[in-house]
């Protein structure tokens, strides 16, 4: 879980709208204009998911209009589940096997040539300590970063506000609650440095 010390208060006299609040990182509640994106994201997602087992072609067609950025030759089985979409943003050939789920309250972003195993977790979202902020619906997001050539095995779970380096490996199973040097293997929950790996050649 990413902690909120870091987070500026909650500020009842913040005269900027929920999406600003959200786009600045900053402390917001969901409200309309949220909620409709977020339906679009799952209309779109489904449809890419009852799409892609019968026509290829025209589901990879419909990534452009889910995420942010789509680079050539990213393949995502199905399914996939997003909040935004348009938050994340992939490398050229990446790949994800079944199951992915990306929180997308503040951006993902995914380097070339990264790896999915099944039902990874990406969760950018936060929530306040203080059960009273809780129970009145404010939430904040902190940026994921992945790096280039990861691999993060099945059942992953990566939490907000982490990046992890390029080469890097995080075993199936692991929460990622920490930063991930380049070139590692992590593992376990939280997920601990396994071994650092060697430049070939």
């Amino acid at each position: 879980m990413a902690s909120d010390s870091h987070m500026k208060p909650v500020d009842p006299n913040d005269q900027r709208t929920m999406q600003e609040r959200m786009d600045a990182g900053d402390w917001y509640k969901a409200g309309p204009e949220q909620w409709q994106a977020i339906a679009r994201a799952s209309r779109l997602t489904t449809e890419y998911n009852n799409l892609l087992p019968v026509d290829s072609d025209a589901a990879l067609a419909l990534l452009p209009e889910i995420f942010g950025t789509v680079a050539p030759g990213v393949w995502l089985r199905e399914p996939i589940k997003v909040d935004f979409g348009k938050n994340i943003h992939w490398g050229e050939n990446c790949f994800a096997n079944y199951g992915l789920i990306a929180l997308d309250v503040a951006p993902i972003r995914i380097g070339a040539g990264t790896m999915f195993g099944s039902n990874v977790q990406l969760m950018t979202p936060i929530h306040p300590l203080n059960p009273e902020l809780r129970a009145l619906g404010w939430e904040a997001g902190l940026p994921i970063t992945i790096g280039s050539n990861v691999w993060v095995g099945s059942g992953a779970i990566i939490l907000a506000g982490v990046t992890i380096g390029d080469g890097a490996v995080v075993g199936a199973g692991a929460v990622v609650s920490r930063d991930v040097a380049a070139r590692t293997v992590v593992a376990g929950n939280p997920a601990r440095l396994v071994r650092e790996l060697p430049v070939e050649g």
